[in-house]
């Protein structure tokens, strides 16, 4: 295995460095936001295609938490990871069905705007400061982190110069504002998904050079199927398989996906509703759209999202099958690290074994999906902290132009914050997993307080609040108590239990009778295209036939 990248690589990659550079500027000075108007710098109000917007929501959700992270716990798991990737096409499509309308037809385009207009302003602000917290220390560090790592692997540089580059790439990206993010994701997510396909390509036809007979990507896929069977189902059951954890030992898959549990229960569905329901940097690019382009655009994502497993999860199936036959010594090695198998090394590890040019191309697909994940999220978090602290509590007459200045400066010290936690996240097994588990002890109240607020009316800030603290003290409390308790099983449960207390506050409360701040409900809103219909049947059926295949 050569460590580091060729004079061919590193042309190719300025190449796309170029290109994004280049088109973000123009589009700065030719659409971007030359009069400092706040609201196109957040939201880009009305500019975004359909095309664009489903770029960028994909742009900012893959990254490298699914290049590295999902492709490790592939390597880990199997094809069962896929559930986040497949439910997620599925969950946007209720989020373009039921959530999208009651967020533009009440003119909603902060999270925390929500909460303030159909609760009360304590409790958004309450929320807008976890928000900040979770973006910062769980997503953006998660991600520095993840890319540096995979940087560092393919380039031979150390962490922390690779993670310093590609921080100060996102900034040069962020601080044009969303219209440059959005159109710059575009590029952003071809690159990515020729990339990501062209490495999976290669991952296979690896596997059949190094385990078969050299025959192609067609013997790769009967190799994974032969000698992987533990890894080919979606559904586990308790004490079916065990997997290595990252941190020398070993842990039951089904505590990492508890089988068809999690959806019972509702841990799964409360996950991804959330992500991309009550989440600012993945409603963000749809909200200054109509509700007819918001939708398509998040359509489009969906689709996208279907797409996903065949780039970030076969390579991390490859990778396994190379390592349990003992293929290749530079790849036992790379992911072996002092002793320890480290699944989050099996992409990195599979790049380095590239050709030249095509090493290249996979650094800038890689490149391209952290880069614009970082953009997306740090913009919602200068979105949230301006809009709903800084204008509300330390300024509230900020000029248009003093309002955009103040989130380049929060994206800034977003990302310096980020930067500087990032390496902490070494400690963790398994980088996915300290995502999914963290953001999960937010999630339940989150969903609960939305959903109620959305769609039933005696709902009260109070109940609201109660279902917000709850959720991370029952989080914590069965985390501690209960640790072999599947976290995704427990998001499931705190969330019925967020909802009760929620529920139960509220009719004590309200005395039967409706809040003041519910939102009228107009069941014409729902109603969808029949272009929007189709697309939904086919993703649905995609769904069912992955789990009837690989059940």
């Amino acid at each position: 295995m050569t460590l580091g990248l060729e004079t061919l690589d590193y042309l190719i990659f300025f190449i796309y460095f170029v290109i994004v550079a280049s088109y973000g500027y123009w589009v700065y000075k030719n659409k971007g936001n030359q009069n400092n108007d706040s609201k196109d710098f957040f939201l880009a109000e009305g500019s975004l295609t359909w095309w664009a917007i489903g770029a960028s929501i994909i742009a900012s959700n893959i990254s490298a938490e699914q290049f590295i992270g999902m492709s490790g716990q592939a390597f880990q798991l199997g094809i069962a990871i896929s559930v986040y990737e497949l439910l997620g096409g599925v969950s946007l499509l209720i989020v373009a069905v039921y959530f999208l309308p009651m967020y533009l037809k009440n003119k909603i385009y902060t999270m925390p705007q929500f909460l303030a207009k159909r609760y009360d302003e304590r409790l958004a602000t309450i929320m807008a400061i976890f928000w900040l917290f979770l973006y910062i220390f769980v997503n953006l560090t998660s991600i520095i982190y993840l890319g540096g790592i995979s940087l560092e692997k393919m380039t031979g540089f150390g962490f922390f110069p690779c993670t310093v580059f590609l921080t100060v790439f996102a900034v040069i990206i962020t601080l044009g504002g969303m219209k440059v993010i959005g159109y710059t994701d575009v590029i952003q997510v071809v690159c990515l998904i020729f990339g990501g396909l062209a490495t999976t390509y290669l991952a296979l036809d690896l596997l059949s050079n190094k385990v078969g007979t050299g025959s192609g990507i067609g013997e790769g896929l009967q190799l994974i199927k032969q000698k992987s069977d533990s890894h080919l189902h979606m559904i586990f059951s308790p004490n079916q398989y065990q997997v290595h954890d990252g941190k020398g030992g070993f842990i039951d898959a089904y505590r990492q996906l508890p089988g068809i549990m999690m959806f019972i229960i509702g841990g799964q569905w409360v996950n991804n509703l959330n992500y991309f329901g009550c989440n600012q940097y993945m409603t963000q690019r749809a909200l200054g759209a109509d509700i007819s382009t918001a939708r398509n655009g998040v359509l489009f994502a969906a689709f996208m999202k279907m797409l996903m497993p065949f780039i970030v999860v076969l390579p991390g199936l490859a990778a396994y099958v190379l390592f349990q036959e003992n293929a290749d010594a530079s790849i036992v090695n790379g992911i072996t690290q002092d002793g320890i198998v480290k699944p989050d090394n099996a992409y990195p590890v599979l790049l380095n074994l590239l050709p030249v040019g095509l090493k290249g191309l996979a650094f800038a697909a890689l490149t391209a999906a952290i880069v614009a994940s970082l953009a997306g999220k740090a913009n919602s978090i200068s979105t949230i902290y301006v809009l709903d602290i800084h204008r509300k509590y330390f300024n509230k007459n900020l000029t248009e132009k003093q309002t955009v200045w103040t989130g380049r400066i929060a994206i800034i010290v977003a990302f310096v914050i980020a930067l500087v936690v990032s390496p902490l996240l070494k400690n963790f097994g398994q980088a996915f997993e300290y995502i999914q588990v963290y953001t999960g002890y937010i999630s339940p109240g989150i969903l609960s307080i939305f959903l109620l607020g959305f769609f039933w009316k005696k709902a009260t800030a109070n109940g609201a609040l109660v279902a917000a603290v709850l959720s991370i003290a029952l989080s914590s409390w069965i985390n501690f108590q209960f640790p072999e308790f599947p976290f995704m099983n427990r998001m499931g449960v705190v969330f019925w239990l967020c909802s009760l207390s929620h529920i139960i506050i509220s009719l004590i409360e309200s005395k039967g009778k409706d809040n003041p701040n519910s939102f009228e409900v107009n069941t014409d809103w729902f109603k969808v295209e029949s272009t929007f219909r189709v697309g939904s049947v086919i993703i649905i059926a995609i769904f069912s036939l992955i789990y009837f295949i690989f059940w």
